[in-house]
């Protein structure tokens, strides 16, 4: 029988390193189009898990590692989603994969977005919860942490939600250097257009910026705290 331990089992077996549940009524401010209802009808269970992301990346003067590590984590987040998704369907269960870093365009917000919100759908199940630079904060592993996400048709026990972990000290809001965190909602194109690009004189695409990850008070988490104390 699948139930919501075992559910963990199977996502920790295949890699993941965070792992919790929402029930679909949890998902009522979701913006119209991008309701895990609109992807799949039957949902009943979202179900949300994390891989942690090596922190060293922070602290590198290269822009690569932490530019490769990105995109190394992406494809292993989508295959632990359709490894899941295979394992319950020979249970009989029903589940479907949300991909992890793909987004459409939404002509209702002028803004793009993923036709799950990882971030809500981690913090809906319990994961962390979101900070002011738009980010989620887990009590683990701060905001150094990958999503993925899992549709289920099947009802499984949901985690309890966690209590927000930021505390709204606005270092990220300053240290910006495009303004985009002036708003409450992040001027997304603003942070595209400065952090992701071509490095003319290298001659390589990078991320340039996490300068918002950086500063942040909590974003190593437990499992990290040990780089603060190598410094």
């Amino acid at each position: 029988m699948i139930n919501s331990r075992r559910v963990k089992e199977i996502m920790f077996a295949l890699g993941a390193d965070l792992c919790g549940i929402a029930s679909i009524d949890r998902f009522d401010n979701a913006p119209k189009g991008y309701h895990p209802l609109d992807v799949l009808p039957t949902c009943k269970s979202v179900i949300s898990f994390g891989c942690r992301f090596p922190v060293g990346t922070l602290i590198c003067k290269s822009h690569i590692p932490y530019t490769r590590v990105r995109n190394s984590i992406t494809p292993k987040m989508d295959a632990i989603a359709l490894d899941f998704c295979i394992e319950m369907e020979k249970n009989q269960i029903v589940c479907v994969p949300i991909p992890t870093n793909e987004s459409q365009w939404d002509k209702n917000t002028g803004r793009y977005r993923s036709i799950v919100s990882q971030k809500h759908a981690a913090q809906a199940a319990g994961l962390g919860t979101i900070g002011r630079h738009s980010l989620l904060i887990t009590p683990e592993f701060g905001s150094m942490v990958w999503l993925g996400t899992v549709l289920c048709e099947q009802e499984f026990e949901s985690d309890e939600m966690k209590e927000p972990l930021c505390n709204s000290c606005n270092l990220c809001v300053d240290i910006c250097p495009v303004n985009a965190l002036a708003n409450q909602e992040i001027k997304q194109q603003s942070c595209w257009d400065f952090a992701f690009g071509d490095d003319e004189e290298e001659k390589v695409w990078r991320i340039a910026c996490h300068k918002c990850r950086d500063i942040c008070p909590y974003n190593l988490g437990s499992q990290n705290s040990f780089l603060n104390q190598n410094k």
